[in-house]
């Protein structure tokens, strides 16, 4: 069952992405920083989900 969750999550992980990108390159003007490409949100993104994920398993397995 897990094999499945991982493969249901990768359509995620490239929206995600998309939406990262397009909501920095929004504020990117206002703040004064650079825009970023698609591959630098993916690098963003895939840190972000390796950082939260193992926070995650652990919150799930205290209830």
């Amino acid at each position: 069952m897990g094999y499945f969750r991982i493969l249901a999550a990768i359509p995620g992980f490239f929206v995600s992405s998309l939406i990262l990108m397009a909501l920095w390159g929004a504020f990117a003007d206002n703040i004064g920083v650079e825009k970023i490409s698609y591959a630098m949100a993916m690098l963003i993104n895939i840190t972000l989900w390796l950082a939260v994920a193992p926070l995650a398993a652990v919150g799930r397995g205290k209830k």
